[in-house]
């Protein structure tokens, strides 16, 4: 009787485990994963818009490397005083702020006039969506206990390939319809059509999220809510003694200096390839709407690397070698895609490539929150997040500037594909934990 009594408890407990988390799902990540993909394709879009919008205002490719990294240089300065204040004020008014902001700034990238313009609003559109990211990561450790937390974030993570995969094809049929439209160019018409939903969706964030369990969640049912908050403490009792919970103490901890570069390293090659990639394809002879649709390719097998690497990793309550035999097996795979002579061939190993370089991002920020916690982990996920953006910056910068000195794609993503591979070995010698 005993033995059955525990079972039926248990299955009570998956079953009260299942509905808690399938609602957060629905609630908060699905929510979250829409806003995702339009802050990535409001961040990214200027890949697309680069096919006319260079010749139209006299940009060379060492320029529009420059203006596509400078966004993480405005995204830098601002990351950690942003997600600090999100700490304090709660991410329901701060999210929502972030998002108009980048919204109309990006609205207003339709209207550059030259490099000077071009590098201003490019720095702006960093300051605006500065926090945007680590805050919902940072959101997301509010609502999911730690063993359901790698899924949640790889949720979340995926959309930043979806919004390569739905707007790359939009991006491109955009330039080309709107062109004409309001006595706009195809590339002006689409950055405002495509900075509009930031803002909308930032208004109804005020109205739709809440802040954390704690607060009103008429949402959860009174067992769901109370098995959740449960949950949430015992993750605080089971954190080690040697966490840290003080702002100051993070910039001590090397561990968060290791998993900067870990994230900066992956960063160079990632944002090296998504800013460039529709212009490589382009070169073979396409299209523009073909562009976007062959460049949309990739982020599929992307997409699928998020979510097979972590549930594996969510099963194993293994992290650190997931997330380092990811960065690994990407830069292999961007190697081999520059050295082969036939392109589809390369576009071939690009999808390897984005299946294992994509994959790290779901895994990698539940390898933070084992030592940080409280204050520290708002300013740590920002810190770590903030800095490696200089990957963000040097990524595009290096694909210019080895194509201007060399004339050559292949060259430049042979140079990208050297960093994930060095973040395989910086990740391995990180000391990490099972979840």
């Amino acid at each position: 009787m005993a033995d059955a009594s525990s079972a039926e408890g248990t299955y009570l407990n998956t079953s009260l485990r299942d509905r808690t988390i399938r609602k957060l799902n629905l609630r908060i990540v699905l929510f979250c994963f829409i806003c995702f993909i339009v802050n990535y394709l409001d961040r990214v879009n200027i890949g697309f818009a680069a096919l006319h919008m260079n010749d139209d205002i006299g940009l060379t490719p060492y320029m529009f490397g420059l203006g596509a990294g400078i966004f993480f240089i405005g995204y830098l300065a601002f990351e950690i005083p942003s997600n600090m204040i999100l700490h304090k004020v709660g991410p329901r008014i701060w999210i929502a702020r972030i998002m108009v902001t980048w919204g109309l700034v990006s609205c207003a990238m339709a209207f550059v006039q030259g490099p000077t313009s071009f590098y201003i609003l490019r720095f702006l559109l960093g300051v605006a969506e500065a926090g945007f990211a680590p805050g919902v990561l940072l959101y997301l450790t509010y609502w999911f206990p730690a063993k359901e937390r790698g899924r949640a974030t790889a949720l979340f993570m995926t959309a930043t390939v979806l919004s390569i995969v739905v707007g790359a094809p939009i991006s491109g049929w955009l330039i080309d319809a709107g062109e004409g439209l309001f006595g706009l160019h195809g590339w002006q018409a689409m950055f405002i059509l495509e900075g509009l939903p930031a803002a909308l969706l930032g208004i109804i964030t005020f109205f739709y999220l809440v802040d954390s369990p704690a607060k009103d969640t008429r949402w959860l049912a009174p067992d769901e809510r109370a098995w959740l908050l449960g949950q949430l403490a015992q993750d605080q009792k089971n954190i080690k003694a040697d966490a840290r919970h003080s702002l100051r103490e993070i910039f001590s901890d090397v561990r968060v200096w290791l998993l900067t570069l870990v994230y900066m390293f992956n960063g160079i090659a990632v944002y090296g390839v998504i800013m460039w990639l529709p212009q490589i394809v382009k070169s073979v002879g396409l299209s523009t709407v073909q562009a976007g649709f062959v460049s949309a390719i990739p982020f599929v097998f992307a997409t699928a690397g998020l979510v097979v690497i972590s549930r594996s990793s969510d099963r194993t309550g293994e992290r650190k070698v997931h997330t380092a035999i990811s960065g690994l097996f990407g830069g292999l795979f961007l190697a081999a895609s520059a050295l082969v002579p036939n392109p589809y061939v390369g576009l071939v190993l690009l999808c390897f490539c984005a299946f294992f370089l994509w994959s790290y991002l779901g895994v990698f920020w539940t390898l933070p929150t084992q030592f940080l916690t409280g204050a520290a982990a708002a300013g740590g996920l920002a810190a770590i997040n903030g800095f490696a953006q200089i990957g963000g910056f040097a990524g595009p910068y290096i694909v210019g500037w080895v194509k201007t000195a060399t004339n050559s794609f292949s060259l430049a993503l042979l140079t990208l594909a050297v960093f994930p591979i060095i973040a395989f070995f910086l990740c391995m010698s990180l000391k990490a934990n099972r979840d």
